[in-house]
């Protein structure tokens, strides 16, 4: 199988460009950067919260139950991309809701659809949320630094989203996923930056204590049904910082062979979610050996850290550059989704087909097209107005890891084994694959309703 291949299979959701052929160079480490800038993310951030919330046991336990099961579900999709055989094809099923269009049926494609879109679009409004509170960590560090720990260092999200989002309306004209291996490298590059210096600074604290703080049951509540809701929430707060079940095609689409696609993305996803992993638990025990029962919501902007100030805007920083990339990782596959559905629907239309060139003296040419100006504008708009109606971290968090964790990483995935392998009902491999689906569901559930349950009492407090 060569680099170039023709692109005479299921409509591909990547890339959204209408050219009959695509070429593929990715990497093993592409790929790794693909995955970290699509999972480490906001997700990072919460997990000293949520560590805190679980207890010294169940806390890092669970981090790793989720980075085993984010590994099988990928394993699971790895395979699902060369139809019928996982090595030599000779078909391609580029995208998660093609692979499911071609495994499960018309009616499964369409619920997947749904939730695919609803699970992009929420984590794109997740790291709006997350930017704006680096962005005005980075205002209080240098107004605390000035004025003291005390003083009253206070600042709006409004002004930090649409700067967010104004840079964002730039960014969403990179054609597609085959354009942004360099902002996809600069974004892994950050994530690990900000990884290392949130590790640190929670070292540092625990040292300059001179003990571990927290408990082996977590922060303690009024009562148990406080506990229970916290509980919960933490777990959504877990289930959003791993699973990457929607992008897995897109990233392998992007790969090179031989050797296999799947191969090189299983080699890529081991990788990926080992590094993650490492990172997520040193930030996350850490913070909560450093602050206990005080642990803020967001590690790096709750300002359970003050000083070093500049170390703490560097944090930030690095944080809200990761963001940048991670925000059109998960926004690249819904333009291609809507770009193709215009072209589809109105393939005369010179709004929707027609490309002009734009050169400048001081910049490379460059193509632009009215329909991606106007609909990737009008979607930054949109999770920029949405993430300003609800700017709460760890509860939104929560709700999207909850609402997205099962039907995307478990279901889909085991259903599609089963069609796949054939695997008759009832059979050991049957009842293992709807055990663990069944057990996640549960996972979900419970999740979901601490998640919402504390987003509206943010609301409303």
């Amino acid at each position: 199988m060569g680099e170039e291949e023709e692109d005479n299979q299921l409509s591909p959701l990547l890339p959204s460009s209408s050219t009959s052929s695509v070429k593929r160079t990715g990497t093993v480490w592409t790929a790794v950067a693909h995955i970290i800038t699509g999972v480490i993310g906001a997700g990072v951030l919460s997990l000293a919260w949520s560590t805190a919330q679980l207890g010294w046991i169940a806390g890092p336990i669970s981090v790793l139950v989720f980075a085993a099961i984010t590994l099988v579900s990928t394993y699971i999709l790895c395979d699902c991309y060369m139809y019928p055989h996982p090595h030599y094809g000779p078909n391609r099923l580029r995208s998660y809701m093609d692979a499911v269009l071609f495994y499960l049926g018309e009616k499964n494609h369409k619920v997947c659809g749904v939730i695919l879109m609803e699970t992009l679009y929420g984590s794109t409004l997740a790291y709006v949320i997350t930017s704006a509170s680096s962005i005005k960590a980075i205002q209080k560090s240098n107004c605390y630094h000035r004025e003291g720990h005390n003083a009253p260092c206070s600042y709006e999200d409004t002004s930090s989203m649409l700067l967010f989002g104004a840079v964002q309306v730039v960014m969403s004209q990179i054609p597609d996923f085959h354009n942004m291996k360099w902002l996809s490298m600069l974004a892994a590059i950050m994530s690990f930056a900000y990884s290392f210096i949130g590790f640190g600074l929670g070292l540092a604290q625990v040292i300059k204590n001179g003990t571990i703080k927290g408990s082996i049951n977590g922060v303690p509540t009024a009562n148990i049904a406080d506990k229970l809701w916290l509980v919960f929430q933490a777990l959504g707060d877990i289930a959003f910082a791993y699973p990457y079940s929607g992008i897995v095609l897109e990233i392998q689409d992007t790969l090179k062979s031989p050797p296999p696609e799947n191969k090189t993305m299983k080699k890529a996803s081991i990788i990926a979610v080992s590094l993650t992993t490492f990172f997520y638990l040193c930030c996350g025990c850490f913070g909560y050996a450093a602050f206990g029962n005080n642990t803020p919501g967001n590690l790096l902007a709750g300002f359970g850290f003050y000083e070093p100030y500049w170390l703490v805007d560097l944090a930030n920083a690095c944080i809200i550059l990761h963001l940048v990339g991670g925000y059109q990782i998960f926004g690249q596959p819904v333009f291609a989704f809507a770009e193709r559905w215009f072209i589809n629907r109105f393939p005369n239309s010179w709004f929707v087909n027609n490309y002009y060139t734009n050169k400048h003296r001081w910049f490379p040419s460059f193509q632009i097209n009215p329909l991606k100006i106007c609909f990737r504008t009008t979607y930054v708009a949109s999770t920029t107005a949405i993430a300003m109606m609800f700017p709460y971290f760890n509860q939104v968090l929560g709700v999207l890891g909850a609402l997205n964790f099962w039907p995307l990483a478990i279901y889909f995935p085991v259903e599609m084994r089963i069609v796949q392998k054939k695997i008759q009902s009832w059979t050991r491999k049957w009842v293992v694959l709807k055990s663990f689906s069944f057990v996640c569901l549960l996972v979900t559930i419970v999740a979901f309703i601490g998640s919402i349950q504390g987003l509206i009492n943010a609301k409303f407090e």
